[in-house]
């Protein structure tokens, strides 16, 4: 199996395209050609961890968090990146990050979280914006029920719950073929007057390629007309962050009692007890300042997040608590639903789970 397999198969797990533009997803370091011979799934591809992969024959490290964030000018060893690096490619171990492009799938990050704590009733916090496209083509009666159901195939019409969306209406299309043409009715130069019906679907951008492809291959057409719109609606099972209830309502200090407990977190910071019970809750894993707002105006009761400055804990306003677990403990389930995803979709074939500890925190 070649490492351009497995990575089809991680594009399966957390598309790229779900990733926000300011990441640096995907194949870091590594030929995507070479034959892999092992996988080894961590949370960072710290020097440690590539010491690993080398010890278990595996060439192929997957992370989460991607160790090559932003440009390198040098690559002498000067820091703990620089020396991840450097290893890797002495030891020919290719490097894979998904970080936000499972952070935004809502299978992804902020599900383990939830899963984790056992919360019912989720759905996205913060959906992903204009990332849904709209495909408008128009073909003959006789050919419309083949066409629609091969962009249904190609993963186009799913809105929410439902799939195999999609707008049908009839009309007349003209047409007149130069000396170049070869039409499917009627001859050259000869003005068409014809039946056609008008089809309307919605699909992620991430599919456009694969959408066309169908059009292409099943539309009767020698030239197909077709129009591509970029939607301003929201997508509701693309985004971050995620909320969801507590089967029962939990009092305030009992509730970060038990996040610390599940989420194996040393220790907590949150914001001023209410006195309210607690029994809707907000989660984004890794740095989710960004997102109080939100989680208020989602009515939550509580936000657990990380990296949050002194400042903003006054944000919380009274209206919920807020409560930073720590970076790596809000992720911490992360790599263990890799490794199941791709045991699952990867048969007989080492996908090993890392033994090495990158939280960079500790505790006294």
């Amino acid at each position: 199996m070649k490492i351009k397999e497995i990575i089809s198969v991680l594009e399966e797990m957390a598309p790229l395209a779900y990733a926000e533009d300011f990441d640096n997803v995907g194949l870091l370091v590594g030929d995507k050609n070479a034959e892999a011979t092992g996988v080894l799934v961590c949370h960072d591809a710290l020097e440690p961890v590539i010491t690993e992969a080398i010890a278990k024959n595996c060439n192929l490290v997957v992370c989460f968090h991607p160790i090559l964030f932003s440009g390198l000018k040098k690559i002498t060893g000067k820091n703990y990146v620089e020396r991840s690096i450097i290893k890797a490619i002495k030891n020919d171990i290719a490097i894979y990050a998904v970080h936000t492009a499972l952070d935004n799938h809502q299978e992804g990050v902020n599900k383990i979280f939830c899963d984790a704590l056992g919360l019912t009733n989720t759905k996205i916090l913060i959906p992903k914006q204009n990332f849904i496209r709209k495909l408008v083509t128009y073909t003959i009666p006789e050919n419309s029920e083949k066409l629609r159901n091969s962009l249904f195939d190609a993963g186009a019409g799913t809105i929410g719950n439902y799939e195999n969306c999609s707008f049908n209406s009839k009309g007349i299309g003209t047409y007149m073929g130069n000396e170049h043409s070869n039409p499917e009715i009627g001859e050259r130069f000869e003005f068409i007057e014809t039946d056609e019906i008008k089809i309307e679907v919605t699909f992620e951008k991430q599919l456009e390629n694969k959408i066309l492809k169908a059009l292409f291959k099943n539309h009767v057409y020698e030239e197909v007309a077709y129009e591509i719109y970029e939607l301003q609606n929201q997508n509701q099972n693309v985004g971050l962050g995620m909320i969801g209830e507590l089967p029962a309502a939990m009092e305030e200090k009992d509730f970060l009692k038990f996040v610390q407990d599940k989420m194996q977190a040393d220790g907590i910071r949150h914001s001023s007890f209410l006195g309210k019970p607690i029994k809707k809750v907000a989660v984004l894993g890794g740095s989710g300042s960004f997102a109080i707002k939100n989680a208020i105006k989602a009515g939550a009761d509580a936000f657990l997040t990380a990296d949050l400055k002194y400042h903003q804990f006054y944000e919380a306003e009274n209206q919920l608590i807020l409560a930073d677990i720590g970076h790596f403990e809000s992720e911490r389930y992360t790599k263990n639903y890799i490794v199941d995803f791709l045991r699952k979709k990867i048969l007989n074939f080492a996908i090993v789970l890392s033994e090495e500890n990158t939280n960079p925190v500790k505790y006294l």
